[in-house]
């Protein structure tokens, strides 16, 4: 038989120091993004970016005066669906 010992005090610490580091992950996501951060995120220009997916009926922006804005989350999920049906 085996017999197996577990601090429970270090698990316990190691599981805290994770929780904190989601936490922190997560609360310094943007709530949405700017055209900037857009250009920022995809590594392309705004002249690429129009040209392959912003008229793309499913990205989801808001043109609130001159300001384009992007939820942040949903551009992600686009962003990663679109690469994903990209021709290799």
């Amino acid at each position: 038989m085996l017999t197996i010992q577990i601090d429970e005090e270090k698990v316990m610490k190691i599981c805290r120091e994770r929780i904190s580091e989601l936490v922190k992950e997560v609360e310094g996501e943007y709530v949405f993004w700017d055209t900037p951060e857009l250009k920022k995120r995809t590594c392309m220009s705004w002249n690429t970016i129009q040209a392959t997916f912003f008229y793309d009926p499913r990205f989801v922006k808001r043109k609130i005066g001159s300001k384009w804005y992007y939820p942040a989350r949903e551009t992600r999920a686009f962003l990663v669906q679109w690469l994903l049906e990209q021709p290799l």
